[in-house]
């Protein structure tokens, strides 16, 4: 039986989360043993739990990603795409009413979210090929990439910011 009780806290709890620089609290589930080259791993997953006291701060990885939605409130997504092109979603449980289960954020796409709903929090997963190392992160400067994506730099602004 699903329990509809589970706070943010307890999520954190029974999935062993740890806070993290840019996704709210993450645990990595799985690094591939197979690598290409000497030290990247051919893929990675993990689960990321977000709030809005922890929120998907903007950034980019080097890496395609594939975000899942798994359980809380939907996630409102915003990319800022290389071709200078932008992009809105939800990452979340309503289908008919257009959320995703699963979207695809190409490598080198700065994004950002926050939660939108009731529960206050979003627990999903990420996978990502190749795998994620340190360096294939990057933090996003809001001020900068608004004159690059003047349409949406007021949008841009009303997301959670990096802290220096």
């Amino acid at each position: 039986m699903i329990s509809d009780d589970l706070d943010a806290n307890h999520v954190r709890e029974l999935l062993k989360l740890e806070p993290n620089q840019t996704c709210g609290f993450v645990r990595v589930t799985y690094v591939s043993a197979q690598t290409i080259g000497v030290e990247r791993p051919v893929g990675s997953a993990l689960y990321f739990l977000v709030t809005p006291q922890a929120p998907v701060r903007l950034h980019r990885i080097r890496n395609d990603q594939l975000y899942h939605y798994y359980r809380g409130d939907p996630l409102e997504l915003l990319l800022l795409k290389p071709d200078g092109s932008s992009e809105q979603v939800v990452i979340g449980p309503d289908i008919a009413a257009g959320h995703h289960v699963q979207f695809f954020i190409p490598g080198g796409t700065f994004h950002t979210a926050r939660v939108i709903g009731r529960r206050r929090w979003f627990l999903g997963g990420s996978t990502e090929w190749p795998g994620v190392i340190p360096t294939d992160v990057e933090l996003g400067d809001a001020d900068a990439l608004a004159d690059k994506y003047p349409a949406v730099a007021r949008e841009l602004r009303t997301f959670p910011q990096p802290v220096a």
